[in-house]
């Protein structure tokens, strides 16, 4: 069920939370099925929907920093330079997780936090008094939702999704561990590293990580925003290959009849890459062939993501 995010539909969801179940809502980076984050049927729940492997883990939301605090075994300060810098926003710490805290997925001893930026995120969190597990409000694997329709799409069973409208950065959001003495990227997102950096100095990037073995953050999967439709990378797009069966998604202005063409700056084409898949697999199509975006820093989230759809 989709309700408006007033005040009204803040109590029923605040209420379904704090009963156990899942709610799904708006960030400022997708939409996330939220539970209470250590309550192992309200977690339980969200990999069941999902239908999530155990071994990936889940990110938790928090209403400020000195909550994020309260999860966190140790918090360094980089941590604090991080937090005020860039929170409330799309950035995701993954610290030592508190002893007295159950593990919120795989086991890892840590625990991946962050403040969001939606303002019906943060009313959300205030009016539930819980620490939200939430990943992306879609069955594992598929296209991460920006939108509350595409919500119940993947998840019709969720009890209640609250419609703040769309998503503005349509990403997901940066996680950076910071338990090792040089911060390092585990999933490029919505900030920049450019903007870490100024922050942090170095910051090491990401090692691979086997599926099926326990890791800090999500998005370490192989395969993963998949959309069904099989998704082709490519440096030119042939347009003799286009046809009913075949889609195009490219970021420069292109005589292909139905392509989904996006801005060719990375803010803007990240904000609609989600939907745009969306569209594609609504019409049908059984390839999408994607222009490869740029091989700059600028355009690595999008390049992390697009490789794990064509995997």
């Amino acid at each position: 069920m989709i309700v408006p995010a007033d005040a009204g539909g803040i109590r029923r969801a605040a209420a379904l939370l704090r009963a156990g179940s899942v709610v799904a809502f708006p960030t400022e980076t997708v939409y996330g099925l939220g539970a209470d984050a250590f309550s192992e049927k309200a977690v339980a729940e969200v990999y069941r929907l999902k239908n999530r492997p155990s071994w990936n883990p889940l990110i938790v939301h928090v209403p400020d920093v000195a909550a994020a605090r309260g999860l966190a075994r140790e918090w360094p300060e980089v941590a604090d330079r991080l937090a005020a810098a860039f929170w409330p926003g799309p950035l995701t710490l993954v610290v030592e997780r508190a002893p007295h805290l159950t593990q919120v997925g795989a086991d890892t001893g840590t625990i991946a936090v962050r403040v969001p930026a939606h303002p019906v995120a943060l009313r959300l969190l205030e009016a539930c008094g819980l620490p939200l597990a939430a990943p992306s409000a879609n069955r594992s694997e598929g296209i991460s939702p920006t939108t509350a329709e595409h919500v119940l799409r993947s998840l019709p069973d969720v009890p209640l999704v609250l419609d703040g409208g769309p998503a503005s950065w349509g990403i997901e959001s940066t996680v950076l561990d910071v338990t090792g003495p040089v911060p390092r990227l585990l999933r490029p997102g919505a900030l920049g590293l450019r903007e870490i950096r100024e922050v942090t100095g170095k910051v090491l990037l990401p090692e691979d990580v086997a599926d099926g073995s326990a890791r800090p953050s999500p998005g370490m999967s192989k395969r993963h925003y998949a959309p069904r439709a099989t998704v082709v990378l490519t440096d030119e797009v042939d347009l003799a290959l286009v046809d009913g069966t075949v889609g195009v998604l490219t970021y420069e202005t292109a005589d292909v009849p139905g392509a989904e063409i996006l801005s060719a700056d990375p803010r803007e084409y990240a904000a609609d890459l989600y939907a745009a898949l969306h569209r594609l697999d609504d019409a049908g199509v059984a390839t999408i062939l994607v222009k490869s975006p740029p091989d700059t820093e600028e355009w690595l989230a999008i390049r992390d993501r697009l490789g794990r759809a064509a995997a």
